[in-house]
């Protein structure tokens, strides 16, 4: 079954379903954990981010291009470091580099992490930036191959990736909309962000 489809049945689920499924649990048996995608995309969303899947590179392109145009985008300025990401500023009439007043930050990331749904950076992507020091508006990159369990498995992932020169800043956002319980204190100093992930099928 394609990854496409899967998301579709967590999110659509049928009440047949989830009645048959609440009969089958026992509390002697523990309960089954979701495959890393279902999981990953299920907790990013309750975080409040926009995902947005794609198949090909075509499908990609044509998803930044909607996201520019739903917000009106268009000839602005964008806040990115990762030049393999630079043609797609360009082809759409949008600044970069040495820019004041970026209205979105453009990256890519290290891993994606399904337990809590969150994006998992490092400085190749954000510098020395903290969340709030980057825009409020956020558009990620990732890859399916990308995705892992749990952040000790990103971490592991990096050390991997990057050997004996490991990088700095390793950090996860997974904050993605403002609280709406102004008394909220575990959201208190968090920056909330505005964040599209265009996530690109590679498995």
């Amino acid at each position: 079954m394609s990854f496409f489809k899967k998301l579709i049945q967590v999110f659509q689920p049928s009440d047949a379903i989830e009645d048959q499924s609440s009969m089958d649990k026992s509390q002697y048996f523990p309960e089954e954990k979701l495959p890393v995608d279902e999981q990953f995309t299920f907790n990013f969303k309750e975080n409040g981010g926009k995902f947005l899947y794609c198949e090909t590179l075509d499908e990609l392109n044509e998803s930044f291009i909607n996201i520019l145009v739903e917000n009106d985008w268009f000839e602005t300025e964008a806040q990115t470091y990762e030049s393999p990401l630079y043609s797609m500023l360009q082809e759409n009439n949008i600044k970069y580099g040495s820019v004041k007043n970026p209205t979105f930050f453009f990256s890519g990331c290290e891993n994606l992490i399904a337990e809590d749904g969150s994006i998992l950076f490092c400085d190749k992507q954000i510098k020395d930036n903290k969340a709030s020091d980057l825009p409020d508006n956020i558009i990620v990159l990732a890859k399916t191959s990308q995705m892992t369990r749990t952040k000790s498995d990103g971490l592991r992932e990096i050390k991997r990736k990057y050997g004996s020169a490991l990088p700095t800043n390793i950090t996860t956002f997974n904050y993605f909309k403002p609280s709406t319980n102004e008394s909220d204190f575990l959201s208190y100093g968090r920056s909330p962000k505005n964040l599209y992930l265009l996530l690109l099928e590679d498995l």
